[in-house]
Order: structure tokens, then sequence, then C-alpha cells
């Protein structure tokens, strides 16, 4: 039996149907209801709909669903099977994630912080169903769903949040737009729609036609010819998806329109181009990974590389925006702290995106993308520079981004740590091979390989070990200078072509692309491509008959350029043409060169398809006869009429007249409107003078209403200020009263705790504030007051309102000896809860 020998084994599960999960909280009801409204019976696609609910709530969302849903609607159970064209809502209290084709429940912990149960289950589904998961963000308050969506993106699926103005509360959706993995923002009901469109071409059965594969492999063709890049091994379902998506922005149905505008476009080209470069990442993505990497792989590093006096060398292949390459230098920057200074670090960071390379070199990123740092590390190793925070320059110094291709450019060498973290998952076995072939050749001996979560060596045991299974960190061995499979160019092209930059192109030119340029300037006639402004861009074989630089200032403006006679009508032509977007021509115009008379057919043809506005000026030379043969019209016949040469000079003069006449009232007919328009703006600028100027007395009058305003406020602020240093005089004064009564008092509250005693009860029982405040009264001074005759009569004071008049207690009190005391208590006034105990000692009085 011959074993398939793939670099990542294949999985078990192979996804049938696309799976799209919605997370919601406040608002969602409303969204998720047009959302709902808005779904055939039979999109093929199941639904997981997520959203904030009380634990202690019993939902009843499946019942309210249930009147608007055209498909049937399932409240999830552990372990229920998903199905496509059924809509799973979840339940209270518990977390969601997807194993497989089956949903699995676990119960929310109420001890634990609450977890966010909508990034749980949109990263599951994006791990398991990968380029057929749909993430969907309605309206919520927070950023929930954002991370979720991240994952999403990065393993190929499509994402949609709801747009501001149709959500009752923005700020989920605000979060997922701001953080650049969205590729939908609409309304619910254009969601499902936009959904809808995009799963239905390439699906699973038309995979099998063979006029679907042979467009799709024409798109890739086409990607490779215009972009340098051949997609050709990458996992085809995601580059599928990426292109329904861009069918879907551009409203095109059939995959072979779509190939004919990627075609024609230059603009789509390139928008198709990035969409297939998936560039998601964030700081310390998966955060264990980084620990493991602080804690265990850089102190081994930096052992090594202090001993040998050498730099720390890595590379991250696929860095995206740069944020693990930061992350990296941050990290190394922690570990070594003051000692940083003293070591060379080096960072590569790679990736086949030129726009993702220009913003990592740059080091801003916004509030949204910082997430995944905790403050402490924003404060040390940012500075804020108009609303967005740069990286700083001590870690930007470390890390060197660049554009690479790493299964086609030559790699870097004597690498100590290699980081490629979702990246091999969009590549087919033979390109995830190739990838780790050449980091092998490129890593030091005992050099760590990192690799994504999904990803791992798969069949290459022979040169990597693995060393942190559950951090897919592998360890390189194997023999010293291993074949390094690089570049997928033909045998020909040696190591020295690729150390000069010489490209395939430049050794060995196309044989049909010569044919084509001899075609062209034997048989094609003169031209020249003007841009909006008429300048000429580029000359397309020989126009001296027609063109010259004038004397002077050098200029590439074709009105200058035009010999005698042609500048005016070239102008006619190409106002006709940015007119009217068509072409415009004329055939037999008359001009004078070299004291000569000549005749020319002009013709000026729009460029369409471009984002800006181009002209092709094509020139043909014309004698007396054939004058009115068109350049572009195969159909036409030619005319072999003969002119009298006076009798043409005649009608070329009567056209121009009439020519001249006809642009004369085009020219009064535009003034007029123009002057129209004019006095239209001036009034429009009048009032809007007058609205501002009403607007700016309304912003007076509210500046001086809240001028008084906090002027009143000052002034309340200053009578409070005085009433409470009037208070605390008050204060003061009756402390100073009550402390210079000779006899003890206590205020109790209404369980006899004691409050507050006067510096007398201390002085006279020689007791601390300590041993005496907020315990029970009768507990106190070794429970001497606890005469359950005076506890009763206490606590009957503040129910029944009674008063203590002259209680005698007569005791031997542990630090003053034998006393009789006379007790007094009453509710203290103005305080329903609160009494007050004075006490008389007698002794003196009683001996006498």
């Amino acid at each position: 039996m011959v074993k398939k020998n793939n670099t990542f084994p294949e999985n078990i599960f192979q996804p049938q149907f696309a799976v799209a999960v919605i997370g919601a909280s406040a608002g969602g009801l409303e969204a998720i209801k047009l959302f709902l409204q808005a779904l055939p019976q039979n999109s093929g696609i199941a639904y997981l709909f997520v959203q904030h609910l009380s634990p202690t709530h019993t939902s009843i969302l499946p019942e309210l669903l249930e009147k608007v849903s055209p498909i049937p609607i399932v409240t999830i159970t552990d372990g229920v099977k998903l199905q496509p064209d059924h809509f799973y809502v979840a339940p209270e209290n518990v977390i969601i994630k997807v194993v497989n084709d089956t949903i699995k429940l676990e119960p929310q912990s109420s001890k634990q912080k609450k977890p966010n149960a909508i990034d749980i289950l949109f990263t599951s589904v994006g791990l398991v169903y990968e380029s057929y998961a749909v993430g969907i963000v309605l309206s919520g308050a927070m950023n929930d769903g954002t991370l979720g969506l991240q994952t999403i993106k990065s393993y190929g699926g499509i994402t949609f949040a709801q747009d501001e103005a149709s959500a009752a509360f923005d700020g989920m959706p605000k979060s997922a737009a701001k953080s650049g993995v969205v590729d939908f923002v609409l309304p619910p009901a254009e969601i499902a729609r936009h959904l809808i469109a995009i799963n239905h071409p390439f699906q699973a059965p038309s995979l099998t036609k063979t006029e679907d594969q042979d467009i799709f492999k024409q798109i890739l063709t086409v990607l490779r010819v215009r972009r340098g890049v051949d997609f050709q091994y990458y996992k085809a379902n995601t580059l599928k998806r990426r292109i329904l998506r861009r069918m879907a922005l551009n409203k095109i149905d059939k995959p072979a329109d779509y190939l004919y505008r990627l075609r024609e476009s230059k603009a789509e080209q390139d928008a198709l181009y990035n969409d297939m470069l998936i560039s998601v990442t964030q700081f310390f993505r998966d955060p264990q990974t980084f620990d493991t990497l602080c804690k265990d792989i850089f102190p081994t590093l930096v052992r090594r590389k202090a001993g040998a006096n050498e730099p720390l060398r890595i590379w991250i292949a696929g860095c995206a925006t740069g944020e693990e390459a930061y992350s990296m230098g941050m990290c190394l920057q922690e570990y070594l702290g003051d000692k940083a200074s003293t070591m060379k670090i080096q960072i590569f960071a790679t990736d086949i995106s030129e726009t993702a390379i220009t913003k990592a070199r740059t080091g801003f990123y916004n509030q949204n993308e910082l997430d995944g740092l905790n403050s402490s590390r924003i404060a040390q190793f940012f500075t804020r520079v108009d609303g967005q925070f740069q990286i700083n320059k001590t870690i930007r110094e470390m890390c060197v981004f660049a554009g690479h291709n790493m299964l086609k450019d030559p790699p870097f060498s004597r690498m100590d740590l290699i980081s490629c973290r979702n990246v091999l998952i969009y590549l087919e076995p033979v390109l995830q091979k190739r990838a780790l072939n050449t980091f092998h050749y490129a890593l030091n001996d005992s050099g760590y390989l990192l690799l994504g979560k999904s990803e791992s060596i798969g069949s290459l045991t022979d040169i990597y070990s693995t060393y942190r299974p559950a951090d897919k960190i592998y360890l390189r061995k194997g023999p010293v200078g291993r074949f390094m499979n690089v570049t997928s160019v033909s045998k020909e092209q040696s190591f020295r072509d690729i150390d000069r930059g010489k490209s395939t192109e430049d050794i060995k030119r196309d044989i049909y692309k010569i044919a084509d340029e001899i075609i062209l300037n034997k048989f094609v006639p003169p031209s020249v491509l003007v841009n909006d402004k008429f300048d000429i861009i580029q000359f397309r074989g020989a126009t001296d008959n027609w063109l010259g630089q004038p004397q002077g200032k050098p200029s590439f403006n074709i009105l200058k350029l035009a010999r005698n006679g042609l500048s005016f009508e070239i102008r006619n032509l190409l106002q006709q043409a940015k007119k009217s977007n068509q072409p415009a021509r004329k055939y037999g115009l008359f001009y004078e060169y070299n004291n000569l008379q000549h005749f020319l057919n002009l013709e000026v043809v729009p460029v369409t398809d471009q984002d800006e506005l181009y002209f092709l000026i094509v020139f043909q030379a014309a004698s007396s006869s054939g004058l009115q043969t068109a350049m572009f019209e195969i159909s036409r016949k030619q005319e072999d009429v003969t002119y009298d040469e006076s009798d043409l000079r005649i009608e070329q003069l009567e056209r121009e007249l009439l020519q001249s006449r006809a642009d004369m009232r085009v020219v009064s007919e535009e003034q007029e409107i123009a002057n129209e328009e004019l006095q239209s703006a001036n009034e429009e600028l009048l009032s809007s003078t007058e609205e501002l100027q009403s607007l700016n007395e309304e912003l007076e009058t509210s500046r001086e209403e809240l001028q008084s305003t906090n002027e009143e406020i000052i002034v309340i602020n200053n009578e409070l200020i005085d009433r409470n240093n009037q208070l605390n005089t008050v204060r003061l004064y009756a402390e100073s009263i009550i402390n210079t009564i000779r006899d003890p008092l206590v205020i109790l509250d209404k369980q006899l705790r004691v409050m507050r005693a006067t510096k007398s009860f201390y002085k006279k029982f020689l007791v601390t504030e300590q041993d005496t405040e907020t315990y029970y009264f009768y507990e106190i001074s070794n429970r001497q007051w606890d005469i359950p005759e005076l506890r009763t009569l206490l606590d009957n004071i503040l129910p029944k309102q009674l008063e203590v008049n002259d209680f005698e207690v007569s005791n031997d009190f542990q630090y003053i000896g034998y006393r009789k005391m006379l007790v007094n208590a009453r509710q203290l006034d103005n305080y329903d809860e609160h009494i007050l105990l004075s006490i008389e000692d007698i002794t003196d009085k009683k001996k006498t």
C-alpha cells in the first residue's frame, strides 16, 4: 500500500456546507429578525446565534424568532448535529463550542470572570470550518466578536458587521469594523442577501464543472502574470471565497464575467491580490506561546549568543502588519532589561504584501489594534501621536521589514528562531514541504521553529524534532546544508542569477510577446496616450509628422506639440470623447508641415476601467484617396475618391467654420450654465453665511449662559464651603463644651454598642477608646456593666421611648475599686436609633 506523503495530515472532518455564526447583544433582537426575514428557505447554510443573556433569565428568544423565520429554529442542546438551513439559538448560562459538525455545551462558572461567549464560539467555528466559516456581528455594546472575527478571517472565512446607522447600539459593529477584518458593513437584511450571493457560486456541486474550474485557473493565471505570485498551490477553497467576495463587491454574478472584469481592470487585480493575502494578526497572539518564549526559549538563545558573542537573529515569515515582530521585540526587551543595550538583536520580518510591510515599518497602530496589550506595556513601549500609538524607537530599531516571498526568494540564513504562524494553513502540501525545507536551511543547528496552532511539521520528522507540542515549537535537526528548495523557476536559472536579482523574464523573453511587438510596430498606426490634462504620458510609434516640440519651455501637452492646424481639431475631439465617453473621429484633416500640405485621419478613444481618465489619440496619414477610411472599422470598405486640391481646401475651411460656430455655441451655452450655477452657488453661500452667523449668535448665547451657570455654581460652591466651615466650627465648639462636663457621657446604638464616649469617661474608668468603642456596653471593663435590670431598661428606651432616671449601680470596678454610680439614659434628640447615657459617681455623697 502506497502511503500518501503529505506534510500536514488531512483533517478527518471535511466541511460540506458553510456555517454562519452570529453574535449580538443590546438591540440584537430587532437586527436578527430583519436578518431572518431576508433569508430564503434553502440557502444551504447552517446558522448559529449567540447573544448576551442573564444567567438567571429564562430566554423566550426561540419563540420570538419562529414567528418571522423561514427556516426551523432550534434551541441548542449538547451534542446536537449541525444541519444546513437550520437556525440554532444558544441557551443562557452556557459556553458553546463546535467540534467538527457537533455543538458542545459547557456550563459557565459563577466563581470565575464571565467569559466572552461570542468570541469563544466565533473562534471555534473559524478553526473547524476555515474557509466555510462566516462571522456576523450585529448590534451590541462593548467590543465582543472582534477577536472572533479575526480568527475567522485569518482562516479564510467571510466576515460581516452591521452598519452603525441601523444598529441600536454600535459598540460591537464599530469595534469590528475598526479592526480592519470586516469584509462587508451592511444593514441586517443586506447582510443576508450578500451572504446568499457569496455562498451560491463555486459551491460543491459546481466544482465538478470543467467550465468553472477553467475560469478559476484563468483567474489565478491573471494574478501570476500581473502580480508575479503563483497561487496555484494555495488552498483552493480559501481562494474561491476571496474571489466570491470580490464578485459580490462588484455586483457580478457569473465567474466568467468577473474574469473579464479582472483582465480589463488593474485596480481590480490589485484588490483581488490584496484580498488573497490575508494579513490578520495581533499583538501577543496566543499569550501562552509568548510566555514559553520569554521563560524558556529566549533564555536559552541569550546564553548561546552571550558565549559566542554573536547577534540574536529571528525571522518572522509572513509578518503581516508587524504586530508579531514587535511583540517579539517587547518580549526580549522585558527579559533582558538593562542588558538589552549590550546585546545585538536582529528581527527580520517579511511578508509578500507590500501594503502590510509599509504599515509595519511605520509602527503606527490605532486603539483597537492594541488588543492583547496591557496598560503597562502600552505605557512602556508606545508613544501617542495624533490619536494613534507608535511603537518606540528602541523596539523599531530591532526590526527590519522587507517584502519577501518565502516560497520563491532566497531565504535568510543563520537564524536562531523562525516564526511562521498561520501561513502554512493556506498552502497545499507541496508548498508546505517547500517552506519547511527552506526554514531548515535558514536555521542554525538546534534552532527553533514556531508554527501556528493548526500547523505542524507533519512527516518531516527527519529534519525537525518536537520541543513544545502545545505551543507548536520545533527544533531543527539533520545534516548541515540540507538541500534548499527555494524557487519554482526553471532549472536553467542558477543561484548566481538569484543573487543578482535577475528574474526569469530577463533571462528568457516570451516568444509570443516578441511576435506581438513585431506586429504592433509594423502594422498598428502611431498613437499617443494622454491623461485628463491632455499631457502625453506615452508615445507609441513615430509621431514626428504630427507632433513637434515648440520653441521655448519644453512641454508634453499635446495641444502645444500639435503641428500647425491640428491643435484645434485635437482639442475638439478630446472634448467630444470626454463628454460622451465614446470614441470621436475626423477624416481628411488638413494641416501644414515643412511648407507642404498634408491630410490626416484622427481618432480619440477614451480608456475605460481605470481610476483616472486617459485618452488614446491615433494618427493615420491620408491623401487625396482613402480619406474616409476608419482606422478601427474593418467592415468599412476602402473608397477611392479623387479630390481637386482647391475644392478640398474650400471644403476643409467650410468644415472648420461650421465646427467653430458649433463650438462657439457650445461654449456660450456652457458659459451661461456656468453663470447660473455660480449665481446659485453664490445664493447658497449667502444663505450659509446667514445660517453660520445665526449659529454663531446661538453659540455666543450658549457660552454666556454657560458662563452664567458656571458663576452660579461657583457662588453655590463657595456658600457650601462656608457652610461646611461653620458646621465644623459648631462641631468643635460642641465637642469643647461636652469635654468640659465632669460626668462621663456615652452614646450607644440600638444594639447597645458604644458609638462614642467623652474624655471624662475614659479618665474616670481608666480605659481606652480601642477597648471601648464598637463593643457592647455590657461587655466593656470586664463585663462590669452587665447588670440584667440595667440591660432591660436600656433595651426598652428606643422601642418604648422610655427614660432611665437615677438608676443606682454599686460595683467593684476593675481599676477604680468599689463605687456607687447613678445612671441616667434617654433617646438622643434628632437620632432615632441612638441613646445618650450619663454616669454620676455618688460614692462620696453616700458616705456623707
